[in-house]
């Protein structure tokens, strides 16, 4: 396995060595291949010029035949040149001389033969017996006609000085490296000290170490690097403690807003304003740690204060309240402390009124709702009001839940004050579910402006619906103007609603407004609005869809603000379908459908109305009555009652003016009611004629309404008019 240096020092050390050994190395490669071509091309003409000086001594001797003095002149040109190794003369395959002490070796006689009788032939020969590699040459002498010259060189004397040559650059190469390698060491020295610096606060910062430093010196490459790295440890330092506080805070939020789902998702469970009130102070003293404190919340519309503490939920509706609470948080900050007693014990309990400090956390109006949390603080108060936003955050998603609370305990105190003896609702009595279900749809549609249709029985009190509407509505201080269309003749029945001018008609002597204008701003009841003419329907349709109209007999359009409320005692769909009655009309006036039950229907609420009755003209005609007996109540309840609640008051009224104790006996009511078998009168009979018709047809059906309204010949709308009318819609599902 191939090691590598772990430092950059010894990388550098070793890159530096390896380049000047490396560089020494390749010129010596190159200078002994170029001086081993010299040495080899200076033997090869040595080689030459021998044999050829050879080849011209030995001529005469050999023509001579003198072989004596032919193997002395090879013998002493071998021994007086120290390249020369061997010689011979061979001439038609016989040797004529030579120098081998042992003979000329087999394999060395046809180891090399000239080209041609001109040019001699140079050839490279290995020893086999003394592993020497010679360069033999054959020299022709006398064109070859004299024979043939074969002389052999030593080539080890090359490698000798070819190896002398190594060890001179060797030496060359070590007088190079050993310097360079001193001065590489000092200079990466200088390199890798700063280097080195900065690998060590590298280290450092990942250990965490973010104010590590490196010192910075001159104004090199180096110093520009370090001041960099420091500018950079600054800046990563400062990045990560702001990382740390965003994550701390990340972590605070993310506890603030599971505390903050778990307190909205309990209060949010909860139905009851006490238990609400209980439990979400509870958390904010655990959140603000103080002992004591009151939750003041406003509506959106500011017309209910709800107040939660520890004694409770309390709910007020008082205007003075409801301002002392919006002028005592006039200029407050998100958050503050007040040293004075801004709340008063109206708006707060005396215990906190009392506290020497009132830390307050207001809640804005643009969070849908109105407020403030005040806090009852010692004198060394330690309320900590870093958890202020997180106690907004959660007012403002239980706020709903707190109003709706309310709501809902108003309505139960509503409705068991009207089941527990305050039965009382405007002008009407009735603790039957029926009636109460109107008192809630009178709560819902008054202070709408829509327009509603009041239908039931003559004497079932649609008029005092009207009223209790028109009471309960934000036009309560203006006028209330009741229009009778009985009891108008078609004649002036227009006049009367639309008003006239001055000679409109005969006997129009001034001009006189109508009842629509005097109705400006406050509510108009159309009572029995089925005996309005046909022809005056259209006039009263513009009316409810532009406010506008004319005088009879004039030009100019008067612009009037009222509400209409409409009732009658007829079917209007049947009306509508024999075209006595404009379909268009019906559903304008049909926005809010209030159907009265008949009093037959309503149970115990007849000796409701009687015992209220008894108590009016009691009061009205001075007399003291207390009670009617038994066996008139008995009387009463049998009877059906087919005049409704209007016949019960004037039965009412009647028995006392008879009555002569204290109390209203059988013989003080009217001889109608002393009949075993009552009479019932046509419009009974045809009114439960009709809801025995419906309910024996829906049964039949099993409660499907599409094919009931088949099965009777009249459309959807017009059954779903009759159910509503006789209160049949949550009979069946």
């Amino acid at each position: 396995m191939r090691m590598m240096p772990s430092s950059l020092k010894g990388t550098l050390l070793l890159a530096v060595t390896s380049l000047v050994f490396g560089t020494c190395l390749l010129v010596a490669v190159l200078a002994s291949q170029r001086y081993a071509e010299a040495l080899g091309a200076n033997l090869q003409a040595q080689a030459e010029n021998q044999a050829h000086s050879l080849s011209l001594q030995i001529s005469d001797l050999i023509l001579m035949n003198d072989l004596i003095g032919l193997h002395k002149a090879l013998t002493n040109h071998v021994q007086s040149h120290s390249h020369a190794d061997y010689a011979f003369v061979l001439r038609q395959g016989q040797i004529l001389a030579h120098t081998f002490e042992q003979g000329v070796p087999q394999g060395l006689i046809n180891a090399n033969s000239p080209s041609d009788r001109n040019n001699p032939g140079l050839k490279r020969i290995l020893s086999q017996n003394t592993d020497k590699d010679y360069l033999d040459i054959v020299w022709p002498i006398f064109e070859g006609k004299a024979g043939t010259l074969r002389m052999g060189f030593d080539r080890g004397a090359l490698f000798t000085r070819m190896q002398e040559l190594w060890l001179e650059i060797a030496l060359v190469t070590l007088a190079i490296l050993i310097p360079a390698v001193i001065g590489g060491l000092f200079f990466m020295r200088r390199i890798t000290k700063p280097l080195e610096s900065l690998v060590q606060a590298t280290q450092a910062m990942d250990r965490g170490q973010f104010d590590v430093r490196v010192q910075t010196q001159g104004k090199d490459e180096f110093a520009s690097l370090a001041k960099s790295f420091n500018n950079m440890a600054a800046r990563l330092g400062q990045y990560t403690t702001s990382l740390q506080k965003q994550a701390e805070n990340l972590e605070q939020m993310h506890s603030q807003l599971s505390t903050a789902y778990e307190v909205i998702r309990n209060v949010s469970a909860q139905t009851r304003l006490d238990a609400i009130g209980k439990y979400l102070l509870g958390q904010l003293k655990e959140i603000l740690t103080c002992p004591e404190m009151v939750l003041l919340l406003c509506n959106p519309d500011k017309s209910r204060l709800v107040k939660l503490s520890d004694k409770g939920g309390q709910i007020n509706h008082d205007q003075q309240d409801l301002e002392a609470l919006e002028t005592a948080l006039q200029g407050l900050p998100s958050h503050s402390v007040c040293t004075s007693n801004r709340f008063a014990p109206t708006l707060i309990d005396q215990s906190i009124s009392e506290s020497p400090v009132q830390a307050i956390i207001p809640f804005d109006s643009h969070e849908n709702i109105f407020g403030a949390l005040v806090i009852a603080c010692p004198g060394d108060c330690e309320c900590d009001f870093k958890e202020a936003d997180l106690v907004t955050l959660i007012i403002a998603h239980t706020a709903e839940s707190i109003f709706r609370a309310a709501r809902q305990e108003e309505e139960r105190r509503d409705l068991q004050s009207l089941l527990e003896g305050h039965p009382v609702f405007g002008n009407i009595v009735g603790k039957d579910p029926a009636m109460q279900k109107v008192f809630r749809l009178i709560e819902e549609v008054a202070p709408t402006g829509a327009t509603a249709l009041i239908t039931g029985e003559s004497g079932t009190g649609k008029e005092l619906v009207a009223r209790a509407i028109h009471d309960k509505s934000p036009r309560k201080d203006r006028p209330f103007v009741v229009i009778d269309c009985s009891a108008f003749p078609s004649t002036l029945i227009e006049s009367e609603l639309f008003g006239h001018t001055k000679g409109a008609f005969t006997g129009a002597t001034n001009a006189k407004a109508g009842r629509f204008e005097q109705a400006d701003g406050g509510t108009v009841f159309l009572d029995e609005i089925g005996e309005i003419p046909f022809e005056l329907q259209v006039k009263l349709l513009r009316v409810l869809q532009t406010q506008r109209f004319e005088r009879l007999g004039g030009r100019q359009t008067i612009e009037v603000d009222m509400r209409i409320i409409a009732a009658t005692n007829k079917d209007l769909l049947e009306e509508v379908r024999a075209g006595r009655f404009r379909e268009d009309l019906y559903y304008r006036l049909e926005v809010i459908p209030i159907h009265l039950p008949p009093l037959r229907s309503r149970g115990n609420d007849v000796a409701l109305l009687a015992r209220h009755f008894l108590t009016l003209f009691s009061v009205r005609l001075g007399k003291q009555m207390h009670d009617i007996s038994p066996q008139a109540i008995r009387l009463i309840l049998r009877y059906p009652w087919p005049g409704n609640v209007r016949e019960l008051e004037n039965v009412m009224e009647q028995a006392v003016i008879m009555a002569r104790g204290d109390r209203i006996l059988p013989g003080d009511l009217p001889d109608k009611l002393l009949e075993p078998s009552p009479q019932t009168t046509p419009e009974k009979d045809m009114w439960s004629h009709e809801r025995d018709l419906l309910v024996q047809t829906l049964d039949e059906c099993g409660w499907n309404k599409k094919l009931a309204a088949e099965k009777l010949g009249i459309g959807r709308s017009t059954l779903y008019s009759k159910l509503r009318r006789y209160n049949l819609q949550q009979q069946k599902e």
